[in-house]
């Protein structure tokens, strides 16, 4: 694999890997939500969430009474690994199937390691959704494109990195949530913040504080191309007028309250990560300045 940057940040159109894309999506919702069935909630639900590695994305260890066992997904030799603490370890290829052959597989393989879970076994954000056992729909496995979304999901997981550590207030994890399928990191004020009118369960718990949050987001419906955002909630009064938001390529989205970035601009700037920072960082300091954040007591000094 060249060093060079296209192959560093790699090119991720929609339009080329959009039937993996649905497909991925409902396999990391499967594992996500054997997670979620098996470990205590954690504030704002990150106990759902799954991580980069080195190869793919993980569960980390969940518990299964005195064992603990881990799904990974393997984007370089494209399989689906499980391993338990007690030293057994299975293996699924990444291949084209279907969803439902997916989730059949994935529950009779943690059978057999003596793992019994029960799962909402129906997909969250998305729309139409067709129970996992049901969904023949989505069947495809590109494996070229789905190692290249994983490569795009290690570069912005690495500047998100750099970027959470100049916080020394609460912040979560970088990590990928699979009911929205995108990589996030989120600061927050430390106060509680009023809630959203109409909000359910999830969102009442996911907002219940105030925050800043980023991410990237490979895209979707009229989105083409993978998307860095950043969104204050609440959304303080004048943040779509802020003036010192860079890179020059980002904008703000009034209906979605939030400013967004083309990855392709980063991608093909002379700095990535320069580009990406700048667009993190400027946006965290218009939302957190417009919202009277206590900056001096939340940000490391250099």
């Amino acid at each position: 694999m060249s060093d060079s940057k296209s192959e560093i940040w790699p090119s991720l159109p929609l339009k080329d890997w959009q039937d993996t894309y649905a497909t991925l999506h409902m396999w990391t919702q499967i594992v996500g939500k054997i997670r979620l069935a098996q470990t205590p909630l954690v504030n704002h639900w990150w106990n759902t969430t799954l991580y980069l590695t080195s190869r793919g994305l993980t569960t980390s260890p969940v518990p299964y009474d005195t064992r603990t066992f881990q799904v990974d997904f393997d984007f370089i030799d494209h399989r689906l690994l499980i391993n338990t603490s007690d030293g057994l370890t299975k293996s699924l290829a990444l291949a084209p199937r279907s969803v439902a052959t997916f989730y059949g597989e994935v529950m009779d393989t943690l059978g057999s390691l003596g793992i019994a879970v029960h799962i909402h076994a129906k997909p969250d954000e998305v729309a139409e959704p067709i129970p996992f056992a049901e969904d023949h729909k989505h069947a495809s496995y590109d494996a070229e494109y789905a190692n290249r979304f994983w490569r795009m999901l290690v570069q912005a997981d690495r500047v998100f990195k750099q970027f959470r550590s100049r916080f020394i207030g609460k912040c979560s994890p970088v990590h990928f949530f699979w009911g929205s399928f995108d990589l996030a990191v989120t600061r927050f004020s430390g106060r509680r913040a009023l809630e959203r009118p109409g909000a359910d369960a999830i969102t009442r718990e996911a907002y219940s504080h105030e925050v800043i949050s980023h991410g990237l987001w490979p895209g979707g419906g009229a989105v083409e191309s993978p998307m860095f955002y950043s969104y204050t909630a609440p959304a303080p009064a004048g943040l779509e007028n802020a003036s010192s938001i860079q890179p020059s390529a980002a904008v703000y989205d009034v209906q979605m309250s939030e400013f967004f970035l083309p990855y392709d601009e980063v991608r093909e700037s002379d700095s990535p990560d320069e580009s990406l920072l700048e667009f993190l960082q400027s946006t965290y300091e218009a939302g957190a300045t417009l919202a009277n954040w206590d900056r001096a007591a939340l940000e490391r000094s250099e």
